[in-house]
């Protein structure tokens, strides 16, 4: 009877997962699709790399401003009908990217930005419960790897797609001085795409609304002012702990290496006159991928989650002096790895940006455990606190841009940004998250 029960068990909640899954799929597809937009507008709408660096600054800010509105939002309607708003936000998203190729105003892509980051951090706000809550509590961290996974390998796939879909129609274009009609021609390539995703995303939102998905039991907040004076109370408390604290600046720098990693690539690939620049963000997300599946593996059977997050940070700092001083001109790297197993032939400097995707995927894994020890109570508390750390993803974009519009600096030295962040997580990794008191 019991082998029964856990049978039955397992089968009702398949179908939920294999939901969340796709969502999951979904929100990483949206997120690194960035990774080849960026380029692409720079290109058309002839952008300095501060400027395109807002395009990714305006999707991750929404993190910052939408995060706790969307868990007021969870409360009202419940997280079943959370996710299902949160895709129509993202659906709105992409229509509006219509409008906004049409006039090639660069003001109303960011708007779209901004938009489907919001709706992106509500379906968040609301599927991230059901990968804790759905099974046992002893397994939890094997589907959030799972989830992760899925997430980095939808960042593998998105470029590809924009690329079959979008660039390779106009890859003899770079490098070259467009005129106003090819302008209109490539920016008008945008239209049946995010149309298309649009409706999937429509689609998949009604499939949602009308599916199976057990509703999950809402926590009790006590929404009065005594009860907003009591959780301003436990973040002072919160805050109080320097390996949370510091912790909380940990994922905030770690993240923003994240994105400069993953989603200028293609940026700094568009400079160097690489018609391929739109799948350039794949090649960081296969290292991400890689370096999930081997975080599975070692940690912590062969490795300590400290030692892990060390061994990262050691790595991040030598690939960002890689790249910093690397020679634009030198293939010995992609010759040795790539070429022979059919790949392309690429800088070896762009090489060392797609191998920060080895050195960053152990760092949020790592950080959260160390960041919530011994927290007790305080642990939710200290998780809203940890979450807030995404919007790193604003602004590390932004002070590479800052740097690489400098004509001193340029792209490549601009990613000299990343080496404080490095540093910073090997501070962590060494001391940080041992720390129980600021005396």
């Amino acid at each position: 009877m019991e082998m029964t029960a856990t049978t039955q068990s397992n089968k009702s909640s398949f179908v939920p997962m294999a939901i969340v899954a796709i969502l999951f799929f979904i929100l990483g597809f949206a997120t690194w699709l960035n990774g080849s937009l960026m380029p692409y507008l720079k290109q058309i709408l002839q952008l300095t790399p501060f400027q395109a660096s807002l395009i990714l600054f305006s999707f991750y800010i929404a993190v910052t401003f939408t995060a706790l509105p969307s868990a007021w939002v969870i409360r009202k309607v419940g997280y079943k009908n959370g996710m299902a708003l949160g895709m129509a936000v993202m659906m709105l998203a992409g229509l509006m990217f219509i409008p906004a190729a049409q006039t090639q105003v660069f003001a109303l892509f960011l708007l779209a930005q901004l938009v489907m980051g919001t709706g992106q951090t509500l379906l968040q706000t609301a599927v991230n419960p059901y990968v804790v809550r759905l099974g046992p509590e002893e397994s939890a961290a094997a589907r959030v790897s799972v989830m992760g996974i899925l997430n980095k390998g939808a960042g593998v796939i998105a470029p590809l797609v924009f690329s079959a879909l979008i660039l390779d129609s106009f890859k003899d274009r770079v490098g070259t001085d467009l005129t106003q009609t090819q302008i209109t021609e490539m920016a008008n390539g945008l239209i049946f795409p995010y149309l298309g995703m649009a409706i999937f995303i429509g689609v998949l939102a009604f499939a949602v609304k009308k599916s199976p998905l057990p509703e999950l039991e809402q926590d009790e907040v006590d929404e009065t002012s005594a009860g907003t004076q009591a959780e301003k109370g436990q973040m002072k408390a919160a805050l109080a702990k320097p390996n949370l604290a510091l912790g909380v600046v940990a994922l905030f720098v770690y993240v923003a290496v994240e994105v400069i990693a993953g989603d200028t690539i293609g940026t700094f690939a568009l400079s160097l006159g690489i018609e391929s620049y739109g799948v350039m963000t794949s090649y960081t997300m296969v290292c991400m991928v890689l370096g999930y599946t081997l975080g599975i593996i070692c940690i912590p059977r062969f490795i300590s989650q400290p030692k892990a997050l060390m061994i990262s940070a050691v790595l991040g700092v030598a690939l960002t002096l890689a790249i910093v001083l690397g020679d634009n001109e030198s293939y010995l790297l992609a010759n040795a790895l790539l070429v022979p197993f059919g790949g392309a032939q690429l800088p070896d400097t762009l090489l060392f940006i797609a191998l920060l995707g080895l050195a960053n995927a152990i760092v949020w894994p790592a950080v959260w455990p160390l960041a919530l020890s011994g927290l007790g109570k305080l642990t939710s508390t200290g998780s809203a606190l940890l979450i807030m750390g995404i919007a790193g993803g604003a602004f590390g974009p932004v002070f590479w841009g800052l740097a690489s519009s400098a004509e001193s600096i340029g792209m490549q030295g601009g990613y000299l940004v990343m080496l404080p962040c490095y540093l910073f997580i090997l501070f962590y990794a060494v001391k940080g998250y041992k720390m129980k008191s600021w005396s």
